[in-house]
């Protein structure tokens, strides 16, 4: 009973915060004015946002298949990827999509302890490219901010990461009641210390992260605004990390303010800075889509995941 009364109370709190962010967006913006450019952006910049993210999707899936190290076949895990994609946007108060994915994967396979740091490892290298390609863009973007604030943001985010790294992985917690713990830790280690396997990894992160700023790019185009692809490279990283805080619902109004924030830098209207980032969420909803017919068949064969080795 305290489990779901603290649940509820932290759904109550994200619920607060999303609304929160988005009446005060609203409130200075107006939402007819985002409406209206929500209304005239073409479909076919939805749809192409829309398969790009599905092309990542599938693209993670190989990454996933190689941290996994095991004969798990990349039709299941892009199932898995696309059930847990429509729970982490639709269901993001129930469920989220990395525990759905490491509950089918353990259901499937017994290896509880595995699932849960692939999954982890997973959404770790996905990180590293992501930030990797914000700092090799920051030299050529630093004009449009330099001198203000928003210089700091990304470095800020960048050595957080890293001695969050060298503090998780550094740490070493032995048996007893930590047993368990300490294997999630064995397996961190293993990877690590598969340097191959890591770095391939983290390169088809870059691919993945690639996707997510050039479905943006071409979403803002739809839109008519005339920002450099190279901008996206240094602020989505920083737009992704903020909208990640588990403190919103699927991080929305976080994202649509970091958007505002930041695209402001450069010259964008407010109104058009919500609207991109709404456009990227729909675009990103309506793919996920697919993860409720993947979900829903996978639940009328009676198990999450028939036979998932090949």
């Amino acid at each position: 009973m305290g489990a779901r009364i603290n649940k509820a109370l932290l759904f109550a709190l994200k619920f607060l915060v999303s609304g929160g962010l988005l009446w005060l967006l609203f409130k200075n913006v107006g939402s007819a004015r985002v409406a209206e450019l929500l209304k005239n952006i073409p479909p076919l910049s939805i749809l192409e946002a829309s398969i790009i993210y599905l092309v990542a999707q599938l693209v993670s899936s190989f990454r996933w298949r190689l941290l996994l190290n095991d004969r798990f076949g990349v039709g299941r895990l892009y199932s898995l990827y696309l059930v847990g994609s429509f729970f982490n946007i639709f269901l993001p108060g129930i469920v989220g999509g990395d525990a759905v994915k490491v509950y089918y994967l353990y259901k499937g396979t017994g290896k509880g302890t595995q699932a849960l740091a692939s999954v982890f490892m997973d959404r770790y290298t996905g990180y590293v490219a992501l930030v990797s390609l914000g700092l090799m863009a920051y030299p050529f973007g630093f004009r449009h901010f330099g001198g203000t604030w928003l210089q700091w943001l990304l470095p800020v985010i960048a050595v957080g990461f890293v001695f969050a790294s060298a503090l998780i992985f550094g740490m070493r917690i032995g048996g007893g009641r930590f047993g368990k713990l300490s294997n999630f830790y064995d397996y961190f280690h293993q990877y690590l210390g598969r340097r191959e396997i890591f770095l391939k990894a983290v390169g088809l992160s870059v691919i993945v992260q690639g996707l997510g700023m050039l479905a943006v790019y071409i979403l803002s185009r739809g839109f008519g605004l005339d920002v450099p692809f190279l901008a996206y490279v240094v602020f989505i990283p920083i737009i992704t990390t903020a909208s990640s805080v588990p403190l919103s619902i699927s991080g929305l109004g976080v994202r649509e303010a970091a958007f505002v924030l930041l695209l402001s830098s450069l010259g964008v209207s407010q109104e058009a800075a919500m609207a991109l980032s709404f456009s990227w969420f729909i675009s990103m909803a309506a793919a996920s889509l697919v993860g409720l017919v993947e979900y829903l068949r996978v639940k009328e064969h009676g198990k999450a995941l028939p036979d998932i080795t090949d």
